[in-house]
């Protein structure tokens, strides 16, 4: 199974902008969509932010109009510019393909904490 590592994460004041990066192991970017998710504390994990093989992007109600997913076919990456963060962003973020055969698979993730 192609694996995917994110990066990017950090401690940022509320207000501030992260990008997230997502690499696969291999070139699969441009095959399938890929899917950004998080996971707070004592929370379940939600998606984010999806973006589909070709047409628009998707965002949760409570990052639209502050993120955006992006897509680097050449460079096999994924990006997640989030602008405006809130403390309520704090978790841990991921990304895989929205594959069903990727419903139990979850990377190391990159831990986004907002703070003051």
């Amino acid at each position: 199974q192609v694996q995917f590592v994110e990066s990017g994460g950090g401690l940022v004041q509320p207000g501030e902008s992260l990008r997230l990066a997502c690499t696969a192991s291999r070139s699969i970017v441009a095959i399938y969509a890929i899917g950004w998710y998080r996971q707070a504390p004592g929370k379940q994990r939600e998606l984010v932010a999806s973006i589909p093989l070709s047409g628009s992007p998707n965002y949760g109600d409570s990052v639209k109009g502050r993120f955006t997913i992006s897509r680097d076919a050449a460079k096999n990456m994924v990006y997640l510019q989030m602008n405006s963060l809130k403390p309520e962003d704090t978790a841990v973020y991921y990304c895989k393909p929205t594959l069903a055969s990727y419903k139990n698979y979850w990377g190391q993730g990159t831990q986004v904490t907002v703070s003051s």
